[in-house]
């Protein structure tokens, strides 16, 4: 539904455009970038009158201010479906001070330097993916299942100290809490979430309780020697901490992987350049990031504000979807095309501000050797014939993606 009058007395004044729609909806591929893409043309700010009600802001300018004012647009929310979460992501939902000391300490770990020291490991790990993949002798794949997950949370596994052979299982854990359709209503899908959540839980409380017994070279062991405000970080931050890298650290780069692979199946032309030159491939990968960007936060209105013209109160909800920030043509020329070697290519497909993705170095990493090992070994591939590809809502990503190639 599109209307344009008032927003709803208690959640601002003006006058703006009105949706009704659930942007967590699964669709076929492409469908949402699409419509943002649609909607942004029509408006740079609407409410939408879904759930709870919320803004959303649908233009680069306006998406760039919001990230930039942290004291006025808070990151204490996840959805803009959820105004009043009983959880606490470690350092995503923090803001002002807490957030500037968690994130000093956590910059060391994920710097380019610490991210250039780990190339070889995960290098290794994305030839023996492959390998297994091309052992099978079918010339076929379902690439999110058989690659775009097991890889990063492999390295996930590594980078926090737990063993690689208990992939099987985070694999479970990681699609029942991610890939489960959100369905208002239905008991059975809040159910088996609510189960793998808590299977993560207890795993990552006893880790801890590990660590400190025998700490290790890993993250975990490193978060334990955190303070906040002088004080050693408690064990309920800690498990905070550790639950936000494994729900954001392993969907983020397995969506964009799922892009990427399903870009260069359907464009040819664009595998051709980088498998002819290799050393395309950051910047193609920048481009993926910009075109396909997947994410779509929210913040919570902290005090009375305004907007690009629009009144906003305090305890409003804003959601704001970064593609459709990073394909908006004002900020990039020919911003509906791919263009590999588009320079430059300041999207925020990682955000911005002081929130900006803290693991931006390690994925643009992943991302990079992925692509690198992957069309060293499987050079021309194609989609499935009978692919019928879905797209998830929240966070844009594919539920599948069937390759084929001739096995030859």
């Amino acid at each position: 539904m599109t209307q344009t009058e008032p927003a709803p007395d208690g959640a601002a004044t003006g006058s703006c455009p009105v949706h009704h729609f659930n942007y967590s909806d699964r669709k076929p591929a492409g469908t949402w970038f699409a419509r943002y893409d649609e909607l942004r043309e029509q408006t740079p700010l609407y409410w939408n009158e879904f759930g709870p009600g919320f803004w959303t802001v649908a233009n680069y300018e306006g998406i760039l201010e919001v990230l930039q004012k942290p004291e006025t647009f808070s990151s204490s929310v996840v959805t803009a479906l959820d105004p009043n979460p009983s959880y606490k992501w470690i350092p995503e939902m923090l803001d002002g001070d807490e957030h500037r000391q968690w994130r000093r300490q956590l910059g060391p770990l994920f710097s380019p330097k610490t991210a250039e020291h780990l190339e070889g490991k995960i290098r290794q790990r994305a030839i023996e993916f492959v390998d297994e993949i091309l052992a099978e002798g079918s010339g076929e794949t379902e690439f999110m299942a058989e690659f775009a997950q097991r890889f990063p949370t492999t390295i996930f596994l590594e980078l926090m100290g737990l063993p690689v052979d208990e992939l099987p299982q985070f694999m479970v854990w990681e699609h029942d809490l991610l890939h489960t359709p959100a369905e208002v209503g239905i008991p059975s899908a809040e159910r088996k979430k609510t189960r793998a959540m808590m299977a993560v839980i207890g795993r990552f409380t006893a880790i801890i309780a590990e660590r400190r017994a025998e700490p290790r070279d890993d993250i975990v062991s490193k978060a334990l020697t955190f303070e906040v405000d002088g004080n050693p970080v408690g064990d309920e931050d800690l498990l905070s901490f550790c639950l936000l890298m494994f729900m954001a650290g392993l969907d983020t780069v397995s969506i964009t992987l799922g892009w990427a692979l399903h870009h260069l199946a359907t464009h040819p032309e664009d595998r051709a350049r980088i498998i002819a030159d290799p050393e395309l491939i950051p910047a193609a990968v920048e481009e993926i990031l910009r075109v396909y960007a997947i994410v779509i936060p929210a913040r919570k209105v902290m005090a009375d504000t305004e907007i690009q013209g629009q009144s906003m109160k305090a305890g409003d909800m804003v959601c704001i979807p970064l593609n459709a920030a990073t394909r908006d043509a004002v900020a990039f020329d020919n911003a509906g095309a791919f263009e590999i070697d588009r320079f430059p290519n300041n999207h925020i497909a990682f955000g911005a501000g002081p929130h900006r993705c803290l693991g931006s170095h390690l994925a643009r990493l992943e991302l990079r050797i992925a692509l690198e090992e992957w069309h060293k070994r499987i050079p021309d591939y194609r989609l499935a014939a009978d692919a019928e590809l879905v797209e998830t809502g929240g966070q844009l990503g594919l539920t599948s993606l069937p390759l084929e190639w001739d096995p030859s």
